[in-house]
């Protein structure tokens, strides 16, 4: 019963309507508000799989079509299946990194699969569109390629058949959705992302407006539109939302303030250019540039000699950029050229985005040098505490069932239930607790020694 009711559940976008009928309530009892200063992060969550190995993966697949075939038309596995398949495929395969005969199990793996999906092909093509019958037709044109003879070969990630990105990537037959991802030196998993947003006003308790659950691929920067997109729905939309770096496309934060007036307060992602890497040479901010008469200054007077764009980027959420080009003619004469470009035989050009994307750029970095922007975005890492609840709290860390829809519930139930037990501690009109100083605080209080004051109480 339970697995039908999360089934029904998961249909319809339900999870998020039952965090709507939730938050409504909360407003209707003048718990929540918009218009208030809100903030966003996100976690890695652990599928409810096991880690495998290329081969494991593909004995697997083979093991779980078999036993979907098995449960629901066992005739037509007759005539195909034998002593030595029931050998390999009867129970979860353990291999490990290094197996016994690696490339006879690869070559037998491989051609069990092609038999099979053949074999339903040819004699019940209708099957082929069971859900683990489709998983293993993808992990083996995903591990294996055909070569010009005819025969499957096992694909290398060093050659030219390769292997897909890990965004396409499946990782175990019985959860597809779920993704390998990495971030950083540390951080590796096969799962999904959270993004969690709650209210950080401080007049009132914390309250989780939106929770979005993502493929563990997906970059920060892809979910701001869609939870603005939520909280205009809820009529929960913040007058300032305080991300990390990850969350600071231009495009985004043009489009967070035309569209929902929400301001994005976060570090923009830094300048990869070598001049200000090293911090010398002439930088962009080093040139003029006239968007009327379609033009650029160099710092020697010397006007562009063709402008072109806006040329859309390869990353979706990337600003488009416009490129304005200088003359060898003009470039390689010039005694300053050294500050501009390494290469004697090439000439400068200069990237840039739209008029409107690079007024708001320059205005969120020269805020980023007022210190009073910093302890306005310093009350961000408060969140990472409601990341540790949902975490150690409440298990969010682990899927507790398989493929992302599921995992989505349970993320909105999480929500749900930390807003109802934040809300039942505290009493009406009664203002958040005041963090408690640490024993090392307390030491230095105690000896009159200056310190600085927590972020917390920093207005």
């Amino acid at each position: 019963m339970l697995t039908d009711f999360r089934d029904r559940l998961v249909q319809e976008d339900r999870a998020d309507r039952l965090l709507d009928l939730a938050l409504a309530r909360l407003k209707e009892a003048g718990l929540v508000r918009e218009r208030t200063a809100q903030r966003t992060e996100s976690t890695h969550v652990l599928a409810t799989v096991r880690d495998l190995t290329r081969l494991e993966l593909v004995t697997e697949a083979v093991r779980a079509a078999l036993k979907e075939r098995a449960r629901t038309a066992g005739h037509t596995l007759d005539g195909l299946v034998d002593e030595d398949w029931g050998r390999r495929y009867s129970r979860p395969v353990r291999l490990g990194k290094n197996p016994t005969r690696p490339k006879t199990r690869i070559n037998t793996t491989g051609e069990d699969a092609r038999r099979l999906l053949e074999h339903l092909h040819h004699n019940h093509p209708s099957l082929l569109a069971g859900p683990q019958a489709q998983v293993l037709r993808q992990v083996l044109v995903q591990n294996y390629h055909w070569d010009p003879a005819g025969r499957l070969r096992w694909r290398d990630e060093d050659d030219d058949s390769g292997l897909p990105p890990s965004a396409r990537r499946i990782v175990s037959p019985y959860d597809p959705a779920a993704r390998y991802a990495r971030r950083g030196q540390v951080t590796r998993w096969t799962g999904f992302l959270a993004h969690v947003t709650e209210t950080c006003s401080g007049d009132g308790p914390n309250v989780i407006t939106d929770v979005a659950t993502m493929s563990a691929t997906s970059a920060d920067t892809e979910v701001l539109p869609g939870i603005h997109t939520r909280l205009e729905r809820r009529e929960l939309l913040p007058d300032q939302h305080l991300v990390d770096g990850g969350y600071t496309p231009l495009p985004h934060l043009e489009q967070a303030t035309r569209e929902h007036r929400v301001t994005v307060v976060g570090p923009l992602p830094g300048n990869p250019t070598r001049q200000h890497r090293r911090g010398e040479g002439f930088a962009r901010d080093d040139f003029h540039i006239d968007f009327d008469r379609k033009e650029v200054t160099c710092p020697q007077g010397q006007t562009s000699a063709g402008w072109h764009g806006p040329y859309p980027t390869s990353s979706p959420t990337a600003a488009p950029l416009i490129i304005a080009r200088f003359a060898k003619s003009q470039c390689q004469p010039c005694l300053a050229r050294a500050k501009c470009t390494n290469s004697r035989d090439s000439h400068r050009t200069v990237g840039f985005p739209p008029r409107e994307l690079l007024e708001l750029q320059s205005r969120n970095r020269a805020d980023q040098q007022d210190p009073a922007w910093h302890r306005r975005c310093a009350v961000r890492s408060g969140i990472e505490g409601t990341i540790c609840e949902f975490v150690h709290g409440h298990g969010m860390r682990r899927c507790r069932y398989r493929g992302q829809p599921k995992a989505h519930l349970q993320h909105a139930l999480t929500a749900i239930a930390v807003n109802i037990e934040r809300l039942s501690k505290q009493s009406p009109g009664e203002s958040p607790p005041p963090r408690q100083p640490t024993a090392f605080q307390d030491f230095l209080d105690q000896r009159g020694i200056p310190r600085l004051p927590s972020w917390r109480a920093v207005s």
